[in-house]
């Protein structure tokens, strides 16, 4: 099914977009090339390719989780600028 001029007006007036004509006439172009490209490759047999999140293979780099020395709580308080009671203080959000 073609883009049709309402079609790209329609969703340009959902996305709070104005276009000129000239380039409601190329949205047009561009939108129909692209669904044809997708046509085409609704052709190809893919019974045989696995499905995939990701073109290429993927591992996460986690790190070995490891305790190290961590922060004395004056040094940390040290550039809040508000702490108490040994505490970062930040204004209130909740009424």
């Amino acid at each position: 099914m073609p883009v049709s001029k309402d079609d790209v007006r329609k969703v340009a007036q959902l996305a709070r977009l104005d276009f000129a004509p000239e380039e409601e006439a190329q949205l047009i172009d561009d939108l129909n090339r692209m669904l044809e490209y997708v046509a085409a490759l609704d052709q190809l047999d893919t019974t045989e390719v696995s499905p995939t999140a990701h073109v290429l293979p993927l591992e996460n780099a986690f790190r070995d989780d490891v305790m190290g020395q961590s922060l004395d709580r004056a040094d940390a308080l040290a550039n809040a600028p508000l702490s108490g009671q040994g505490h970062f203080r930040v204004p209130r959000v909740i009424e």
